[in-house]
């Protein structure tokens, strides 16, 4: 098996290399930076699949990036796509996101119309379509729509959660429910994806559902810390979540039916998020 991974230096790209090797050491994996023009003078007809990681995560809502949103995380995913297609690569997978469906669905189910709020989604979503179109019986094109994505060395809202865990004597007592995907468990699903050969749009998560209370309470009991939890701000904590985007990502709720993520009676999920926990919150 060989596997180009068109992006350089990505948290998914690089965590996916370590995953495989080391159980399939056999498969050759090789990356390839996208940012210049290297990635069109090489040839990809040696490789069976293109695993595409590259694109802009939604750091910002400046209009002024719009356009280079839309350049990179659509036009560039489907141009590499389109090369991959043209000289007889046999897969195509690409990493899209759950942002495509907004923040206002709180349970999204396989009858769930992707609705975008800002352009990241949007340049997501129109890349989602523009990949998809260029199936056929000789070419199977991916799009993996994971919801937060967490483990060692991760950004995004985990690692935050994470630090006030650790030092928070009180934490709001929220009854919410979250998809969340370890990043050992993406991983082992893209080994699988491609081992299979598979096609279409895949949604994978934990097996469990998490609660960010419970959440932020697992993180401090790993640190052998205790944080107390109580429904006196839950008042404040739901105005917040109804105008603060940062506080509904947080504590609003945010899962896949469960049905959706079903790929292979969840055998990718190789960590139970208990295990995930304490190996994202290792000192080492």
């Amino acid at each position: 098996m060989k596997i180009l991974i068109t992006g350089k230096d990505s948290y998914i790209g690089t965590s996916f290399e370590k995953w495989v090797k080391q159980d399939n050491p056999e498969w050759q994996i090789d990356t390839v930076d996208t940012k210049g023009e290297e990635w069109k003078k090489m040839s990809f007809s040696e490789y069976d699949t293109i695993f595409h990681v590259a694109g802009i995560a939604h750091v910002s809502s400046d209009p002024k990036l719009e356009e280079l949103y839309y350049k990179v995380n659509r036009d560039l995913t489907i141009d590499i796509a389109k090369k991959a297609k043209a000289e007889g690569v046999k897969q195509f997978v690409f990493m899209s996101s759950i942002i495509v469906y907004g923040n206002g669905e709180k349970v999204i189910t396989k009858h769930t119309v992707p609705k975008p709020e800002n352009f990241y989604g949007n340049s997501k979503l129109q890349a989602d379509e523009g990949i998809q179109q260029l199936q056929d019986s000789k070419f199977n094109v991916v799009s993996i729509r994971p919801p937060m994505i967490y483990g060692k060395g991760s950004k995004g809202n985990y690692p935050k959660l994470a630090k006030l865990a650790q030092i928070t004597p009180v934490f709001p007592n929220i009854d919410n429910s979250r998809s969340m995907l370890h990043i050992d468990n993406l991983c082992e699903c893209i080994r699988l994806i491609i081992k299979n050969n598979e096609k279409g749009y895949f949604y994978p998560q934990n097996k469990e559902y998490v609660n960010t209370t419970y959440l932020v309470k697992t993180i401090a009991e790993v640190h052998h810390k205790k944080v107390y939890v109580t429904k006196v701000f839950n008042p404040i904590v739901q105005v917040m979540i109804n105008k603060i985007n940062l506080a509904n990502k947080v504590f609003g709720n945010l899962t896949y039916d469960e049905s959706m993520s079903n790929y292979m009676d969840f055998k990718y999920c190789v960590r139970t998020f208990k295990e995930s926990i304490e190996l994202t919150q290792e000192e080492k």
